[in-house]
């Protein structure tokens, strides 16, 4: 893992890595409007994550070919990605690996959590659908749930979120079905739900990646990039095609490691971007954001004035 760069100040609009692409727009969406902070209260990120299942040889597999994952380095991968999380100052809500199903570890697929709402998902792949039960189980507590019931089925890697849009993959663990449950479930807190075609890799997430509020990585070989309208538009050269998923926190961004020419196209739009390893997710169809379920909660602090400075 490298911190490749810290820059708060970075202006304009870039650069181009060879073979890559940046595509501006003019940012008119509502959506895209400043950020106005209450005095009294700051935003906290919570992260559930999985343990890496003794089982992961028998993962489900849409586009790649087995091959024998690295128990113990998947192990030590994650761990590296947890620490990360923290140094961001996420809190983190580990729950114990299940060697019942394979996939466990990939604990964004199992829900949509929003501020409003968490909505369990119905996953396309039948024999994963017993890994939402605990992830339920932590989120109760803390949102609202609401449910997916087959046949609909969505997966929560499919969904991607930009303030009251949700971009939702149609993929092969998302169908049409699954999209209009959820459009129905968020529509009355003020969501858009935008389906975007997937033709690539397992799930929207696969191909696509939070920059920040205004930007978006995609991997347009893989999914419908003019879904993203309203936004702007940052492609990842043909030779990195597994780059444009991210992780991000603020402005905090994480990108896979061995992916130089996509960490260049991204770094005018990121406050710090660091870089991992996360081979052996690779080799089961994961990528970096499979491996966390991050919300946010809002914390009030009462020691707080009403310039924002402590008492």
């Amino acid at each position: 893992m490298r911190n490749l760069l810290s820059n708060n100040e970075k202006e304009g609009f870039g650069v181009s890595a060879v073979g890559a692409t940046t595509e501006v727009v003019l940012l008119t969406d509502t959506t895209l409007t400043a950020k106005q902070e209450h005095p009294f209260k700051h935003t906290a990120f919570r992260a559930i994550t999985r343990g890496v299942s003794r089982r992961i040889d028998a993962c489900q597999l849409t586009h790649r070919s087995r091959e024998e994952v690295n128990y113990e380095k998947a192990c030590s991968q994650l761990e590296q990605y947890c620490q990360l999380l923290g140094r961001w100052g996420v809190d983190l809500m580990p729950v114990a690996a299940s060697d019942s199903h394979p996939d466990c570890c990939f604990v964004q697929d199992t829900a949509v959590v929003l501020d409003e709402v968490c909505v369990i998902a119905s996953m396309g792949a039948e024999t994963r659908l017993g890994e939402v039960a605990e992830v339920e189980k932590m989120i109760a507590p803390l949102r609202k749930i609401r449910h997916i019931f087959s046949p609909a089925t969505l997966d929560g890697g499919d969904v991607v979120q930009f303030g009251k849009r949700l971009f939702v993959g149609l993929s092969t663990r998302t169908n049409a079905r699954g999209i209009a449950a959820l459009a129905e479930i968020v529509e009355c807190f003020g969501y858009t739900v935008i389906p975007v075609v997937v033709n690539g890799g397992l799930h929207l997430t696969t191909g696509c990646g939070i920059v920040n509020d205004e930007t978006v990585l995609l991997n347009p070989r893989w999914l419908d990039a003019f879904a993203f309208s309203g936004l702007r538009r940052l492609y990842v050269p043909e030779a990195e095609p597994w780059a444009a998923n991210t992780i991000r926190v603020d402005d905090n961004v994480c990108l896979e490691e061995g992916a130089p020419q996509t960490v260049d196209l991204v770094q005018p739009y990121a406050g710090s971007i660091e870089t991992l390893d996360i081979s052996e997710f690779r080799k089961a169809e994961g990528s970096l954001s499979c491996l966390s379920l991050i919300f946010k909660e809002t914390v009030h602090n009462h020691n707080m004035n009403e310039h924002g400075g402590r008492r």
